[in-house]
């Protein structure tokens, strides 16, 4: 979403077996992650193409010439010149600028199927799907399946340019070479950007003893240490298990052996590929996209061992938005998605979550299903690292849908369980703030990047979240600094 107009702008300013201990001393359940690396088929050929590009260096030095790419550090700018030498329908995307400056990139991730466990949709397995075709990866006699994605900030008059604040708008540019278009069941992939969670700083309580934002209290501070080796304390990613950080790898095995560390996954939206197995996508990440689904829907996704098996596979729905179980339900007539331009209550007719600004408040969407990822990072705080301030001994899935009410609850001023675009807005104040910066995560605090295989089952949550059982690519972040310009001409959409 691009700076609304003509509104003046905005002021510029795993659970291992390990990791049992610590599920066992607060009762937590594994909120997990695992994944999947795409080796080749036995019944397929090596690596070489069976179909090469014809104009493959034709295509690699018309990229490499192009304003938005020349100026990108050389690993990116060498995915890049690779993926547009490869059978194509689209070389990648061009980034145009949005503003009488070119855009600035300051981060990036490469994008492979290495670093997760093997799953169906990047490897066959014996008696399994070694009879059937590939419907993820393995195109063009088994080349490996590869992406980038571009991080650019937009420098809008008015805007902030710094990417670490919450308030600038920033367009992100996916290109993926691999990945087979999907056609049945409304299936999708997915990009999602990954804040992995960290041990909150040390401060005194509230005067009713939970912590404050973005804090741990000392106690929760000492019960975290004594768990595990000690791992846990301020500034370390935090591990379920108390050790050494586990990030999903090859030899991961669902449900026993999987990261320990605990994931905020923020949706880039979904996408297909094209007819030579090419995707390209753009998302626009600022306060109004800055959102994720409802935590309340993990139990619910299979991801988690064991919930499969209990059949809660698909038991509850976040489709008409409150906050969850422990919280406020809705009537589906009023919070429903309406089929009618007026619908009961003021713009309640199709809900429309990216109608977030409007000159009339009233007008602006009340039914959102997300929360500020920040907001995210609140709840999973109380979750796993406030053991001592914030319900001791409440066990999961219990906890999670505690914490979600009660966080949900400080910033919803009408009680209505939603946290609303105007409620959620980066200038509103609540819970005692002037405003709502706190429930932003800056973009460069997104320190992973997956795309997952979706098919349509109803909920926001990544398929089998939190493991990675539907990712079929990842990558870590590359930080650029200082920026480099990344765009050439200008967008003709001005908004």
């Amino acid at each position: 979403m691009h700076a609304p107009s003509p509104n003046p702008p905005r002021r510029a300013r795993s659970i291992s077996v390990a990791g049992a201990c610590f599920a066992a001393l607060i009762g937590v359940g594994a909120l997990t992650a695992t994944s999947a690396e795409a080796k080749k088929p036995q019944s397929q050929k090596p690596a070489s193409q069976c179909h090469p590009n014809p104009s493959a260096q034709k295509d690699r030095d018309a990229l490499a010439q192009r304003g938005d790419i020349s100026q990108l550090p050389k690993p990116l700018r060498d995915r890049l010149e690779t993926l547009a030498a490869r059978p194509h329908s689209a070389v990648p995307t061009q980034a145009y600028a949005e503003a009488d400056q070119p855009s600035q990139l300051f981060q990036y991730y490469l994008l492979d199927t290495k670093g997760f466990e093997p799953n169906v949709f990047t490897k066959q397995f014996p008696g399994v799907n070694d009879a059937a075709m590939l419907t993820a990866t393995g195109f063009d006699c088994g080349l490996a399946t590869i992406g980038a994605v571009r991080l650019v900030v937009e420098p809008k008059p008015g805007l902030p340019t710094d990417p670490n604040d919450v308030e600038a708008f920033i367009d992100i540019f996916t290109d993926i070479s691999g990945l087979f278009v999907i056609n049945n069941e409304s299936g999708w992939y997915e990009g999602w950007m990954i804040h992995d969670l960290r041990v909150a700083p040390i401060a005194a309580p509230r005067p009713d003893g939970h912590a404050q934002f973005g804090t741990i209290t000392a106690a929760d501070a000492a019960a975290l240490k004594a768990i595990g080796t000690g791992h846990n304390v301020p500034g370390q990613f935090f591990t379920m298990d108390g050790r050494d950080i586990h990030l999903p790898r090859e030899t991961d095995q669902f449900p026993s052996t999987q990261t320990n560390v605990v994931p905020i996954q923020l949706s880039m939206g979904a996408y297909n590929c094209l007819q030579q197995s090419d995707c390209h996508a753009y998302w626009e990440f600022n306060y109004t996209t800055n959102w994720v689904h409802p935590l309340y829907e993990l139990p619910f996704t299979g991801g988690i061992p064991g919930s499969f098996e209990a059949g809660q596979v698909g038991a509850l729905s976040s489709l008409i938005p409150g906050s969850g179980p422990s919280g406020i339900k809705n009537s589906p007539i009023t919070y429903g998605d309406n089929p009618n331009t007026i619908g009961v209550l003021a713009a309640s007719g199709p809900r429309d979550p990216d109608k977030f600004e409007a000159d009339i408040d009233s007008q602006r969407e009340f039914r959102m299903r997300f929360i500020p990822s920040g907001l995210a990072r609140e709840i999973y705080l109380d979750v796993y690292e406030r053991v001592a301030s914030f319900e001791p001994g409440v066990p999961f899935p219990q906890r999670l849908f505690d914490a979600y009410a009660a966080e949900v609850r400080r910033v919803d001023q009408n009680n209505d369980g939603v946290i609303s675009a105007i409620e959620g807005d980066v200038d509103s104040a609540s819970d005692g703030f002037e405003n709502n910066e706190r429930l932003f995560l800056p973009a460069t605090s997104f320190n992973r990047f997956a795309v997952t295989r979706e098919i349509n089952d109803g909920t926001l949550a990544p398929r089998f979240a939190p493991s990675q059982r539907a990712w079929v690519l990842t990558g870590s972040l590359k930080s650029v600094n200082p920026p480099v310009p990344a765009s050439t001409g200008r967008d003709s959409d001005d908004r």
